[in-house]
């Protein structure tokens, strides 16, 4: 009579450690920025001019609420990689395609105030999304997640 042997678990990549970890405060900044922005408190919004305040406080609530799936999906998606969970993909695909559509709403729209630099940002904020999302996929195929 054979014995039933569990599978041999798949050692947990050192990176993983690495990419979750920074990925963590990454995501973590963009949610500290939305609540501080939500909430409207002045000392923290206090450097941004006062047409930029005004087109963020009065953005339609899909914006809102893309803007907080964008930055929410991202900290769980990074929570959920460190704790090896499979659903880490679908946090990252979702904040992904949210910030994708909420900053290409903001890029397209004419009468948005424009800061300095913010469209080189925007791109930066989107390429780690896709590449997070990449990675976690990366890590489920190799079974690392679970």
């Amino acid at each position: 009579m054979s014995e039933y042997k569990e599978p041999a678990s798949v050692k947990t990549p050192w990176h993983l450690w690495l990419v979750g970890g920074l990925s963590v405060f990454w995501n973590g900044f963009g949610c500290v920025d939305y609540i501080m922005t939500a909430t409207r408190n002045a000392a923290y919004l206090k450097p941004y001019p006062q047409e930029m305040l005004d087109y963020w406080l009065n953005m339609p609530t899909w914006m809102w609420a893309a803007w907080a799936v964008g930055v929410f999906g991202g900290l769980f998606g990074s929570l959920a990689l460190l704790l090896r969970r499979k659903v880490a993909f679908p946090f990252f695909a979702a904040s992904f395609v949210t910030s994708s559509i909420s900053m290409s709403f903001g890029f397209l729209d004419k009468n948005a105030p424009r800061m300095e630099g913010a469209n080189i940002m925007s791109g930066i904020i989107l390429l780690i999304a896709f590449l997070l999302a990449l990675y976690a996929w990366w890590m489920s195929r190799r079974d690392v997640l679970r």
